[in-house]
């Protein structure tokens, strides 16, 4: 049985491109890959690209939400907000001023709705 026709390899695969990634078959796995097992045997690989990206988290939220961020409404805006603290996104050096310029606004207008968003 191949890794691309086994369940494991099909069920993961959204996860995998999710978070940037890529399945491989088991004889394409190379170092630095995470190898997948079913039962105690390797069954697929998965490739992770690089860290985590304040980009790829923006394209995210913005899929998720269904607009650019800086088209949102105000309340969509603090949604958007909550959505990359829970992601990590304002652990990420100069995260605040960066998703400011992309949503248009101030970097204060992220640390209150950061604060907004600690609050409710």
């Amino acid at each position: 049985m191949t890794s691309e026709l086994h369940p494991i390899s099909r069920a993961i695969q959204p996860l995998v491109e999710a978070v940037g990634g890529s399945v491989v078959e088991l004889d394409d796995i190379e170092s630095g890959d995470i190898t997948i097992e079913w039962e105690g045997a390797p069954v697929v690989g998965v490739r992770l690209a690089d860290i985590v990206s304040l980009d790829r988290l923006v394209a995210t939220v913005e899929e998720q939400l269904g607009d650019p961020l800086a088209e949102l409404e105000r309340g969509d805006k603090q949604r958007a907000i909550r959505m990359l603290d829970e992601r990590g996104a304002f652990r990420l050096r100069k995260s605040i001023e960066d998703v400011a310029v992309v949503m248009g606004v101030s970097r204060i207008t992220i640390y209150n709705y950061l604060s907004v968003t600690k609050n409710s």
